[in-house]
């Protein structure tokens, strides 16, 4: 399974760190990063990546295909 990637679109806000049930999320000098050896996109203990779920902001996440997981407008509900 391929991971997960935080992009720079990331605020840094800390929400996806402690909920993570892997550890997949590495924070250095306050730049958040997704390690591809550890991230399951939460199988076996979540429907969806736990991640994805708690991220404020559009875009910040997207998946091996470069594709946001949470595209424009589905967190603010106003089309892109």
């Amino acid at each position: 399974m391929l991971a997960l990637v935080i992009t720079v679109e990331c605020i840094a806000c800390w929400a996806c760190e402690p909920i993570c049930p892997n550890g997949a999320i590495r924070v250095k000098n306050e730049i958040f990063r997704i390690d591809k050896n550890s991230c399951t996109r939460c199988e076996g203990h979540a429907e969806l990546p736990q991640c994805v779920e708690i991220c404020p902001v559009e875009g910040a996440i997207i998946d091996a295909e470069g594709r946001a997981m949470n595209p424009p407008g589905t967190l603010t509900g106003l089309p892109a």
